[in-house]
């Protein structure tokens, strides 16, 4: 299963009424394990920064003048994307944004079923927020602290590790391996959903632990579970 954590900046909150894109960032993840693979592009909106918008990204105008035009990366960017499934905070801005810079220069649009929106996890996880990326940061425990200014590849890389909290965490059902189906503690089945374990099967210890009790405190044990009556949990493991 092929994800790409996604991020974006712009010149402003609205992509129908002038404001563009001005970087892309995304960070490749194969079974929710990252990659290292990572796309990241900075673009020349045509236009000026708003004030506003360059105290979030600190991107000037001056700084986005030789890079290239949106056309120019579309190919490629579309490439890298694939058939993967975009992870993105907020998913309706950045998404209004990408499918607006493809539509001008005659792409094709990506569907919203390709998406996964972190935000609406995040509200049915944690509906008493807040849901903020630094938010998420906090709650998890994770280091945002080069998250001085807004940048698309950092956020991405961020959210990432965001995302595979909420969904379980990084190593939500052990699969170190990929490439690996059988044989590991915690493969899961093909269709098992997001932070949930599927079947799997277990190797056996080659050599069983030794009991850590010793004689007369399993007798005590045993003693104690007796006067609990019949009808204890614990009659199940004490023969």
């Amino acid at each position: 299963m092929r994800e790409i954590s996604f991020d974006t900046e712009t010149t402003g909150l609205n992509p129908r009424g002038g404001d563009r894109l001005v970087e892309i960032g995304g960070v490749e993840l194969i079974n929710h394990v990252p990659t290292g693979n990572a796309y990241h592009v900075y673009i020349n909106p045509q236009r000026d920064m708003p004030e506003g918008a360059f105290k979030v990204h600190g991107l000037s105008e001056e700084f986005l003048s030789d890079k290239p035009l949106f056309e120019q990366v579309a190919d490629e960017f579309l490439e890298f994307v694939g058939d993967g499934t975009l992870v993105i905070h907020n998913a309706a801005f950045d998404m209004g944004f990408i499918n607006m810079e493809l539509e001008r220069c005659g792409r094709r649009t990506i569907s919203n079923t390709q998406v996964i929106d972190t935000l609406e996890i995040a509200r049915r996880k944690h509906p008493s927020g807040p849901n903020s990326l630094d938010a998420l940061c906090s709650r998890y425990g994770i280091d945002n602290s080069k998250r001085v200014k807004h940048g698309a590849l950092l956020d991405a890389e961020i959210l990432a590790e965001v995302y595979l909290e909420m969904i379980g965490g990084k190593q939500r059902a052990l699969i170190l391996d990929p490439d690996e189906e059988d044989g590991l503690i915690g493969s899961g089945d093909a269709g098992s959903e997001p932070g949930e374990l599927g079947s799997f099967k277990a190797r056996p210890r080659p050599t069983p632990l030794s009991a850590l009790l010793r004689g007369e405190e399993f007798a005590a044990h045993k003693a104690f579970v007796a006067g609990m009556g019949d009808s204890a949990l614990w009659k199940k493991y004490v023969g």
